[in-house]
């Protein structure tokens, strides 16, 4: 599991999958989101933009990213 550290009081799903090195480029994050590929708390998240707070747990191709303050 990837953890991601705040360093505001949340983050942008298109970053934290940048951020976390499961893709390379915004453009990437886009497309896999869009696709339906990600899941963020359990739900299919279709939105680039979601915000993530602190707690949430984000979910691509086996990989899980879990979102801390």
């Amino acid at each position: 599991m990837e953890i991601i550290k705040l360093k505001d009081d949340f983050i942008k799903l298109g970053q934290a999958l940048k951020a976390s090195g499961l893709c390379e480029t915004g453009s990437d994050a886009k497309a896999v989101i869009q696709d339906g590929l990600v899941k963020v708390n359990g739900e299919t998240e279709l939105q680039r933009g979601k915000k993530l707070y602190d707690g949430d747990v984000v979910s691509f191709e086996g990989n899980t990213i879990q979102i801390v303050k």
